[in-house]
């Protein structure tokens, strides 16, 4: 039983990509065994449409579904007028005016249209319009809502978008001069991607929200949103099994709504762990990392041109083994992991040549023949493992490359003396060294890691320092050249929480005794990670963690017992915050409204790797770094 279940709990991913391969396959299941060629078509998406499909689908997958060109929307198309399209775009204004356009000019034999979103009841009827005027009505093949408007990065986690991610970014949400117009729209865009989700993940949650926050607008929204859709039985999109998987799961996920500003320390933390720290220092965005490498000049003389700098992407995908073993340890584990994986891999290519030369230099006298015979089976082998060689050889370049920029970071700015400095600050552990230390130290870090440093200690101390002290530390960042704005804006939020509620804290445990091994890995490495700090890692639950224990196994606890619940299914909605349901719940949904990042991703894939059988999924309104955090803070303190 236990292997069914699993699969009706079938991933995100997975059945983002099927419902995905069935649009591209004219709207009807795609068939495994079925032979013969595809049939050819173009897509046309916009920015949208390419941001949901290119972390799912390489260029390659598309191809071999028929997919001869994938073009945007609002790019200038040749007319193909023997090959039907396959349409992927949001309802909006402006692209239905293309499309209206692009039936007028009669670009395609047949219009397969399917939308991101749910199109409205006159938008459909333009379509229809330019279609009669078009006289196209008969080559508008199918027209679908898709319900897909979000963005799946992992088996296990999501975005709600990219493309125009300002408008529901932190800073929308808690810009003081917001009207209420303005938030309605954010939450309501918020609202259509997570309705969007759970019509793809086949399930009603039930919903548990802070009061008084975001989230419980965001809440309250999506529960009318569902309620609404679950009534009306005929066009309900919850009834059945959409995906024809055949099973389905007996119990409802648990979807808790988080607010940002519960926790702002995380998003400003330096990490320690692989996917993390790629995303904090290198540019890292829909699973794809851009790098930009320096072309050396050999020992150059005085006189030398300086070096090329030479832009390259990786996508880091679900495929990259190396990437789904370690994108969650600790860096000089990973850095250890890429030198084994490089020396393997080196034993095998020297056997490669090594079978090689036997085969091609002594075929002349007796014993070299007895040996061909039994070399032939070993190159056989040996030859049939080569694609399987070249992938591993692409990785194991992937993460060296990806790991040295890493590590090039981590030495520059010291990044692990942040980090540990931090974690003290953080578990609430005295500190070995004064905090305006770190900050006048000028070798350690830039202007923006002081900056983190210091907002974390203002955030996390249980009274703020005294107005003298600020001014000291005040002084000493903006000597370090820090821009002051975000601090500005966290003293108000401090202010305010104040009032609300006291900060939840985050896990003051123990204190991590950390190995400070400074050595070098082994002395042939590839990686010199001298003067690294190897810490060791102790898994600490973030808020995050915590409010989804405790909501996750019906934990009583001051933190969450005044959540609010909602339960779509139910009749007639009651506000209350006691739960009907009384078991743990198997599966959750943890999103954050106002932005997550990696640090809190990893720390709940940690936290659930000791639970059995049970499942987590991690989503937010947009991914940010601490770089894009702090300028979002920053923007909220110009006032």
């Amino acid at each position: 039983m236990v292997g069914s279940k699993m699969a009706a709990s079938a991933s995100i991913r997975e059945r983002q990509t099927v419902a995905l391969r069935r649009m591209l396959n004219f709207n009807v299941p795609h068939v495994k065994n079925s032979t013969g060629e595809p049939v050819w078509k173009v897509l046309i998406y916009d920015r949208f449409g390419q941001d949901i499909i290119s972390p799912l689908l390489s260029v390659k997958e598309l191809r071999d579904m028929g997919i001869t060109l994938h073009l945007l929307l609002h790019s200038d198309r040749d007319p193909i007028p023997d090959v039907p399209a396959v349409y992927f775009v949001m309802p909006t204004e402006e692209n239905i005016d293309r499309m209206c356009q692009d039936l007028r000019n009669q670009l395609y034999e047949s219009y397969y249209l399917n939308f991101i979103s749910a199109i409205s009841r006159s938008k459909l009827e333009d379509i229809a319009n330019a279609a009669l005027a078009a006289s196209a009505v008969t080559q508008v093949a199918k027209v679908f809502d898709q319900y897909l408007n979000f963005i799946t990065l992992e088996d296990d986690m999501f975005v709600l978008c990219n493309q125009n991610k300002e408008l529901v970014s932190y800073r929308a949400i808690n810009r003081p001069d917001i009207t209420d117009t303005e938030m309605e729209t954010v939450m309501d865009t918020i609202v259509d991607s997570l309705f969007c989700f759970f019509v793809t993940l086949g399930a009603v949650p039930i919903i548990r929200c802070s009061r008084g926050t975001a989230a419980e607008m965001v809440a309250v929204k999506l529960d009318k949103k569902l309620r609404e859709n679950l009534r009306d039985a005929r066009n309900s999109l919850f009834t059945g099994d959409p995906l024809g998987t055949g099973q389905l799961s007996f119990q409802r996920p648990l979807l808790v709504l988080v607010d940002r500003n519960i926790d702002l320390a995380t998003p400003l933390h330096h990490t320690w762990t692989y996917q993390a720290l790629v995303h904090d220092v290198l540019d890292f965005h829909l699973n794809r990392v851009n790098l930009e490498e320096s072309t050396g000049v050999e020992n150059s003389p005085a006189g030398a041109r300086p070096k090329r700098k030479n832009k390259k992407s990786y996508d880091l995908t679900p495929v990259d083994k190396f990437w789904q073993k370690h994108k969650g340890s600790p860096f000089p584990e990973v850095a250890e992991s890429v030198q084994q994986e490089l020396e393997s891999y080196r034993a095998q290519e020297d056997e490669v040549k090594r079978l090689k030369s036997i085969m091609g230099l002594e075929g002349e006298d007796e014993g070299a023949i007895s040996m061909l015979s039994d070399n032939t089976a070993k190159l056989t082998s040996a030859v049939s493992s080569l694609p399987e060689l070249l992938e591993k050889k692409r990785l194991i370049d992937l993460h060296t490359n990806v790991a040295t920029a890493v590590l090039e970071h981590i030495k520059a700015r010291k990044l692990d003396v942040y980090f540990e400095y931090e974690e003290k600050i953080m578990s609430k552990t005295t500190l070995d060294k004064s905090l305006l230390d770190v900050i006048s130290d000028p070798d350690a870090g830039t202007p923006e890691d002081k900056m983190r440093l210091f907002l974390i200690y203002y955030i996390s101390a249980q009274q703020a320092p005294s107005e003298a002290d600020l001014e000291q530390y005040k002084k000493a960042l903006a000597d370090a050249g820090c821009n002051l704005n975000p601090l500005q804006y966290i003293k108000q939020w401090k202010a305010f929480a104040k009032m609300a509620s006291t900060p939840a804290s985050c896990g003051s445990t123990t204190a991590k005794p950390m190995g400070l091994l400074s050595r070098v890995m082994n002395t042939g490495s590839q990686f010199v990670m001298e003067g690294v700090k190897n810490l060791v890692l102790k898994q600490q639950n973030l808020p995050v963690t915590r409010i989804l224990d405790n909501l996750m196994e019906m934990k009583s606890n001051p933190e969450t017992d005044d959540y609010r619940y909602f339960d779509p299914k139910m009749l007639r909605s009651n506000d209350s915050s006691v739960p009907r349901n009384k078991n743990p719940f198997q599966e959750a949904i943890v999103f954050v409204v106002g932005g997550g990042n990696y640090i809190e991703y990893q720390n709940l894939v940690d936290y659930i790797k000791a639970k059995q059988g049970k499942h987590i999924l991690y989503g937010c309104s947009e991914l940010f770094n601490a770089t894009q955090f702090i300028k979002q803070l920053s923007q909220l303190g110009q006032k």
